[in-house]
């Protein structure tokens, strides 16, 4: 990879793309302990208790196809499961078990320690202000055309 000088005039697309790629390097699976997609679909299964598959391809930004393909993995490593959503029968809800619990809090000290060093030099404030305005980057972005950027 070629070294960016700081003062260059790259553009930001160019630069998201180069931090989204040198950062999915460092979050390895030796790291968190799982793959990137694995931790962010667990993620946000703990955060939202009985999300519906569908759910997920929406918040994480995945087709269905993909989406299903990490839910497999995951059941099969026993981190995950699914089940029949009692008021609509046609609809799947994910629930962590136990052991995906573990991981998940395990993979997400790892991204913190990571995240403390990529961004050591931030202040809490800059670290707050950066969180801001990557979030508006990406709602803004999820207005023009959400399902254009699901991967």
């Amino acid at each position: 990879m070629v070294k960016m000088e700081s003062g260059s005039d790259t553009g930001l697309i160019a630069l998201i793309t180069q931090i989204s790629k040198a950062l999915h390097r460092r979050t390895s699976e030796e790291l968190l302990g799982m793959r990137l997609k694995q931790f962010m679909l667990l993620g946000y299964v703990r955060d939202h208790p009985a999300v519906s598959q569908q759910e997920l391809e929406t918040a994480l930004l995945i087709d269905a196809n993909g989406v299903v393909l990490l839910l497999n993995e995951l059941e099969a490593a026993g981190l995950s499961v699914r089940r029949r959503d009692p008021h609509d029968r046609r609809r799947h809800l994910v629930e962590l078990t136990a052991s995906g619990r573990v991981a998940v809090e395990r993979a997400e000290k790892a991204r913190e320690s990571l995240e403390d060093e990529v961004l050591a030099d931030f202040s809490p404030e800059e670290r707050a202000s950066l969180r801001k305005l990557l979030r508006r980057v990406l709602d803004s972005l999820l207005r023009v055309s959400p399902d254009a950027i699901k991967v």
